[in-house]
């Protein structure tokens, strides 16, 4: 085959030349070290190379970089979407499609990426002492009596929050201890204002607050001896750091993460407008509830008031009367007829002791002697003639004196 440079108009050189003799130069430049930020990756199901992009962090270049499953995994922070990298990878061009790319056998963390790698590291073993458990979390106090504020002399964050909690609730007072949001002492001093609050007995919850920041300027937020102070005092604490993208690790270990300093004031206080609006409606439907109860139980009264018997109490009366007056006449005439057959009974009884009475015996003209001692004579034998005796008939008793007895042959 020609040598590319004798290629002409008339002879021209195949694209697999201009691609072999591409692959052959872009091979002999050996594994190189290369800066960039990634873009994407993928790690495909099945396969032991995993796929990334590899952008100048200037320039709008990029490369496809390759690299093994094995050393993907052993990153520690795992690799993310916009980490800075340095790789050595062996640049190589493929004929067959005309793409190039890179084989890395190493990548390292630089710049933000190993700032951020730093932290991600210190989460992970914060997390493993279970500094972040959300069972140490306490519950805010539902209205505050006192605000600890933590923040920078005359910042914006602090405004935020006094001027939106005040408006929600003119009541609310601050404790506010100063402290350092940037630099070297910022951790330091911050440290301090939160114990120096935590050490009041009338705050009743603590805000460490700072308006928005780069990466570097919100460091102070994740030093550990700030994460273990906050975890260790025993007011609640409110974490309001940068924006909403912004993740410091006080915000992991605070009772609750605020997005922004004017979201804080939403958490710590309430609004009064909104509450007077509840404190309106539960009025208004305990109003109704009672209006309603009254209104069912005056229709069951009349309901009640309407029936006969409630409408006019004296029929219900005048019935049981006449019944009264009734089972009167019904007694009567048992009583009467039980007398009478009582009265027959006793006229049977007493005609039957009549009839079997000595009295009976003595009124048909019979009479019964008796000695001078009270004792039935019945023979001639018992007495003797001059003897003193009493004759009982019917109607009293006859006294006498024997003359003689006279006893009568059988």
């Amino acid at each position: 085959m020609p040598s590319l440079r004798d290629a002409t108009v008339e002879s021209p050189a195949p694209v697999r030349a201009v691609a072999n003799a591409l692959s052959q130069w872009i091979g002999q430049l050996g594994a190189v070290w290369v800066e960039g930020q990634v873009t994407q990756f993928s790690r495909r199901p099945g396969l032991a190379t995993v796929f990334l992009t590899l952008r100048d962090p200037v320039a709008q270049v990029s490369v496809p970089v390759t690299c093994s499953r094995t050393l993907f995994d052993s990153l520690n922070p795992p690799l993310v979407e916009g980490a800075s990298i340095v790789i050595h990878a062996r640049p190589s061009y493929y004929p067959a499609n005309g793409s190039l790319s890179l084989a890395a056998t190493d990548i390292r963390m630089v710049g933000l990426g190993e700032l951020l790698a730093r932290l991600e590291r210190r989460r992970q073993l914060l997390a493993a002492e279970g500094l972040f458990d959300p069972a140490l979390k306490q519950r805010l106090p539902f209205l505050p009596s006192c605000i600890g504020l933590v923040t920078a002399p005359g910042s914006a964050a602090e405004r935020d929050i006094v001027d939106n909690a005040r408006r929600r609730w003119p009541a609310v007072r601050f404790e506010t201890a100063y402290a350092a949001m940037q630099g070297q002492r910022s951790a330091l001093e911050v440290m301090e204002a939160v114990e120096k609050l935590d050490r009041l007995a009338h705050v009743d919850v603590i805000v460490v607050a700072r308006g928005g920041g780069s990466v570097e300027d919100l460091l102070p937020f994740s030093d550990e001896g700030l994460v273990r102070a906050v975890r260790a005092v025993r007011t609640p604490v409110v974490s309001a750091i940068g924006h909403e993208p912004d993740s410091p690790l006080l915000d992991l270990v605070a009772d609750v993460r605020a997005s922004t300093p004017t979201d804080a004031a939403k958490l710590l206080v309430p609004d009064m407008a909104e509450e007077l609006a509840q404190v309106d409606a539960a009025r208004a439907r305990l109003r109704g509830d009672i209006t309603r109860l009254v209104a069912r139980e005056q229709q069951a009264l009349d309901a009640l008031r309407s029936r006969p018997v409630l409408a006019d109490p004296r029929s219900l009366v005048a019935e049981r009367a006449d019944e009264v007056v009734a089972l009167r006449d019904r007694a009567r005439r048992s009583l009467r007829h039980a007398l009478d057959r009582a009265a027959d009974n006793l006229d049977h009884q007493r005609a039957r002791a009549r009839a079997l009475s000595p009295l009976a015996t003595l009124q048909r003209g019979y009479a019964v002697l008796q000695d001078d001692a009270g004792h039935v004579v019945t023979s001639v034998d018992g007495v003797s003639a001059g003897q003193s005796v009493s004759v009982r008939v019917a109607d009293g008793r006859v006294l006498a004196t024997t003359t003689e007895t006279e006893k009568e042959s059988s």
